[in-house]
């Protein structure tokens, strides 16, 4: 195939990676030059919905980026500032005749995306990559898009996929282009510690993949819900960083016999059709039945939440690995959504802010679905009174209550039926843990009054 140009950008986004990199490997096919660039975000003061565990995995990312581009005797140019206004003054000192990229999915993203498409006078190109399938090739029959998961995923799992392509050769150019150096956390004016969190870039990611294929997708199916148990694949920071390919995990997971793994990656890309379709639930509920609800004000109780110290063990459990380690448990994910929202009353948007300064991963789309979820004001075919409860939760997923243990050592002598319901006394169940701070119970009436109130009030 003849070269279109002389030389272009690859502009790199959530795409950090070499291997199968879907618009790079195109602009490798397109041009004999290829300029490999990273705009480093111009915000420079800590930022509510992010922190520095996503942050340090980030500039992880880039220092494994920029060695395997030097491998291939390139340099990976790091500019700071807006996107856009980098971008132009990237392709004016290189005389770039194009700019590739990989589409983001998130409003934000895709704003800058076309705000590059009409200021620049060159071609730009996006590709697909993120994602096995664009939002608007999985829609109903009248061309609309699906509201609801399992009708969307019986679309979803048999349509052919993409097979993964390649790596580039040489990524060399004839220019000595201007670059800072690679980002530390000292941008963003954070600091941090990172002994208890997953290392981040492509060597990395790839070795976590070949892990999790060997063993844990394939027992995926019976230990997805066990805590205690690194029975998920732990790979969704490397997707949502873009060091792993979508396309490969796919493929090769297809092997491993687990339907269920398939359909959690269908369950991420119907997150990615819902905020693309309907980007307002950023801000509002997806269902405007329950828009105006009349969630109570954080107090005190929100402040114990946050520091996972609320009594209820496997939520002080989860809270607390996610602020040790920037990951929390799916399960446990859905646990701690569902007492915030159902037994504090307080607003998903406090969680799912919460949830993106702490999570490494912070797939903008899979935390709001997720929250939204839990709440009840997501898409979601079951009414608001699907309620979580905390300690019956522990005795089926924890029963021998490992993972509490794991996370809060002031339980580590509790006897396990201890760890399974409220104390009847109300006294602490150990030395220096709290009582529980509410009555679940109670407040799951009150969350079903508050929530029968509002539609009465609506119809």
């Amino acid at each position: 195939m003849a070269k279109q140009y002389t030389r272009v950008i690859h502009w790199f986004r959530r795409d950090l990676r070499l291997t199968d990199n879907t618009a790079l490997l195109a602009a490798c096919r397109a041009s004999e030059e290829v300029v490999p660039a990273y705009i480093v975000s111009h915000w420079t003061k800590k930022h509510p919905w992010t922190g520095p565990k996503r942050q340090l995995f980030l500039c992880q990312c880039l220092e494994s980026l920029s060695k395997n581009i030097n491998h291939l005797k390139g340099a990976l140019v790091i500019r700071e500032g807006d996107a856009l206004e980098e971008l132009t003054k990237l392709v004016n000192e290189t005389k770039a005749e194009a700019v590739f990229f990989n589409q983001d999915v998130d409003p934000f993203g895709k704003k800058i995306e076309t705000q590059l498409a009409e200021h620049l006078d060159i071609p730009v190109h996006p590709y697909l990559d993120s994602s096995l399938h664009g939002p608007g090739e999985v829609l109903k029959g009248d061309g609309t898009p699906y509201r609801v998961y399992t009708p969307y995923s019986k679309r979803w799992l048999p349509l052919p996929k993409t097979s993964p392509g390649g790596k580039p050769k040489a990524l060399s150019n004839s220019l000595t282009i201007n670059s800072l150096p690679l980002p530390t956390l000292k941008h963003w004016q954070f600091d941090g510690d990172s002994s208890d969190c997953l290392e981040g870039g492509e060597k990395a990611a790839r070795a976590r993949m070949r892990e999790a294929l060997s063993f844990r997708i394939s027992a995926y199916d019976s230990l997805r819900d066990v805590p205690s148990a690194i029975g998920t694949s732990r790979l969704s920071q490397d997707l949502r960083w873009g060091t792993i390919s979508i396309r490969e995990l796919y493929q090769n997971a297809r092997s491993c016999g687990s339907p269920q793994f398939l359909k959690e990656l269908a369950w991420r890309e119907f997150y990615f059709q819902i905020l693309h379709h309907f980007p307002e639930v950023l801000h509002h509920e997806f269902n405007p039945d329950w828009r105006g609800l009349p969630w109570f004000a954080p107090n005190e109780k929100f402040e114990a939440f946050k520091k996972g110290e609320t009594g209820f063990p496997i939520v002080d459990a989860g809270v607390r690995e996610l602020l040790t380690t920037g990951f929390m448990h799916n399960r446990v994910r859905m646990i701690v959504a569902m007492f915030l929202t159902k037994d504090l009353h307080l607003d998903w948007r406090l969680g799912e802010q919460f949830f993106m300064q702490h999570l490494v991963d912070g797939e903008i789309a899979s935390n709001n679905g997720g929250w939204q979820w839990s709440a009840g004001t997501g898409a979601d075919a079951a009414p608001y009174f699907r309620i979580q409860n905390p300690w019956s939760q522990t005795k089926r997923f924890d029963p021998k209550g490992n993972y509490i243990r794991t996370w809060v050592p002031e339980l580590i002598n509790v006897p396990d039926k201890s760890l399974q319901a409220p104390p009847e006394d109300g006294l602490p169940i150990a030395r220096g843990y709290p009582s529980p701070i509410l009555d679940h119970a109670k407040e799951r009436q009150v969350t079903l009054t508050l929530f029968k109130k509002h539609r009465a009030e609506q119809s």
